[in-house]
């Protein structure tokens, strides 16, 4: 059965794209020239991509600001479209941010044309292109995954909160103080990790996952990572992609691959049986969290927490 859109609701989605475009094609400035006057509002409402940046951005405001993620547990960034309720948050939203990078990538055009608007600040465009990793999927193009790497991460947060005093300076001292104590937490969080990946033997430190996530997380920490797909969902893989990744697993011995919260087990499923095929046992070791958080009021359903329960899930199954 079709299911039809009601009057006032498809009026409303209508009305916020033509007035989006209206006053983009009207403007010639970047609103960082002329920036929002944020004194006399109680509480700013603000609209986040991910539930990484939602999880920084709320542990930095704190009581200053209502803070919306749009894409929750499970979801795929790469292949999300925003909704008619995404559009009217981002139409309501005193400042966006989002991670950039081609991550939230059929979304970019919507966060253009609103960045002509109000703030709407990316976390990876503060980052020097020397800490970024060149795309091997599309030239001239970085992997998007910056999350993975927590010092990287961590300079990403001191820059988003330079950028928030910046915007709303009768509240800098505030920003500070909470973007340096999670600063502390993040390194801390930073040495667990490099000490806990030690506890997999040297010829076990390989990653293997659906996607190529994870980067950013071999270089920080010294494990190898292959995915089945490129750095974005949106890339095919096929029957010589599995056949490599077997070959790859047979002939070293490897004890375990990864499912992504955010991407369907099918792919690596069949490369398990691959394996078994050529006559070596390789498993599923758990789901990891990439491109999504866990379940709000889960450990997991928060940065630190999600990098732990990736952690473990890891060193259990590789150990």
């Amino acid at each position: 059965m079709a299911i039809i859109t009601s009057l006032p609701s498809r009026f409303f989605f209508i009305s916020i794209c033509l007035a989006v475009a209206f006053l983009v094609g009207c403007s010639n400035a970047s609103i960082n020239d002329n920036p929002p006057d944020f004194s006399s509002k109680e509480k700013l409402q603000i609209v986040c991509t991910t539930g990484m940046i939602g999880d920084a951005i709320q542990r930095i405001a704190g009581d200053r600001a209502q803070v919306t993620t749009l894409m929750g547990p499970g979801v795929d960034p790469h292949l999300y479209k925003a909704t008619q309720g995404d559009l009217r948050k981002l139409s309501e939203a005193d400042l966006v941010f989002f991670n950039g990078l081609h991550l939230e990538g059929k979304m970019i055009e919507i966060l253009d044309k609103l960045g002509r608007l109000k703030p709407v600040v990316a976390f990876a465009d503060s980052l020097p292109e020397s800490r970024l990793i060149n795309s091997t999927n599309y030239a001239n193009a970085f992997d998007p995954h910056i999350w993975f790497d927590v010092a990287l991460w961590s300079e990403a947060i001191t820059n988003v909160v330079n950028t928030m005093a910046r915007l709303d300076s009768g509240y800098s001292d505030h920003y500070k103080k909470n973007g340096t104590a999670f600063n502390i937490l993040l390194k801390t969080l930073d040495q667990e990790v490099r000490q806990r990946i030690l506890d997999i033997p040297e010829s076990q430190r390989i990653l293997i996952t659906a996607h190529d996530a994870f980067a950013y997380f071999s270089n920080a920490y010294g494990i190898e990572v292959r995915g089945l797909q490129g750095i974005s969902t949106v890339s095919e893989y096929g029957l010589r992609d599995i056949s490599d990744l077997v070959k790859l697993i047979t002939e070293r011995k490897i004890k375990a691959i990864f499912v992504e919260s955010s991407v369907p087990e099918k792919s690596l499923e069949a490369v398990v049986e691959g394996c078994a095929k050529r006559g070596f046992e390789t498993r599923i070791g758990g789901t990891l969290f990439s491109d999504a958080m866990g379940a709000a009021g889960t450990p997991e359903g928060t940065y630190p927490g999600m990098v732990r329960a990736n952690l473990n899930t890891i060193v259990s199954a590789l150990k």
